[in-house]
């Protein structure tokens, strides 16, 4: 490929909306530079008009629909695209995850987010510190979507409140934000603590 050239492709993505109607959306036109991976906090609080275009995964529908269902319907019929990574993208940056910490605070849709903007190699738009502190340790470009952003990569460790003994980071995320878990020799609850 010519370097002054830029990737163009195609995507068409079959939807199933609330109604049990499957939708055909193509997205024809658009450049890779031109797309972004969305997380939730983008999704609720940019302007409508911004969301076009943009990649989700669908497990976020469910999430949007909690926390703001008029939003999630008025989303249901935008040109949002609905993508999932593929289990090597989701592989690596789980690992990396693990890595750096950040698995203790990241949920299963934030790891997928993650996975799918450094798969398609595109800007991920999150106000997490723990999603931006990972992107920025894959080296993949974010933005915030309201907030300020970190301004430095950090690397975390699970730590007893009790006892005070370290613990690795968790294989996979969490179920449940902030459920850390108890100390195996005391029983008191687990922080996440920066290394």
């Amino acid at each position: 490929m010519h370097p002054s050239k830029s990737l163009h492709y195609e995507i068409v993505v079959f939807m199933v909306n609330t109604r049990g109607k499957i939708n055909e959306r193509r997205c024809s036109g658009m450049f890779m530079g031109d797309m972004q991976v969305l997380d939730t906090s983008a999704l609720i609080s940019w302007p409508l008009s911004e969301l076009d275009g943009s990649m989700i995964v669908s497990s976020q529908i469910d999430e949007l629909h909690r926390h703001s269902p008029t939003r999630g319907e008025i989303i249901d019929s935008l040109g949002v695209i609905i993508s999932e990574p593929g289990k090597e993208s989701l592989s690596m940056v789980s690992k990396l995850a693990i890595k750096t910490g950040d698995m203790a605070g990241l949920s299963e849709t934030d790891l997928n987010l993650v996975a799918l903007a450094q798969e398609k190699n595109v800007v991920l738009v999150t106000d997490d510190y723990r999603m931006q502190n990972l992107a920025e340790a894959l080296g993949l470009k974010w933005k915030s979507a309201e907030l300020e952003g970190i301004s430095e990569i950090w690397e975390w460790i699970l730590k007893c409140t009790g006892c005070g003994t370290t613990f690795e980071s968790p294989e996979g995320p969490l179920q449940k934000r902030g459920e850390l878990g108890v100390c195996v020799d005391c029983g008191s609850p687990l922080k996440l603590r920066k290394k």
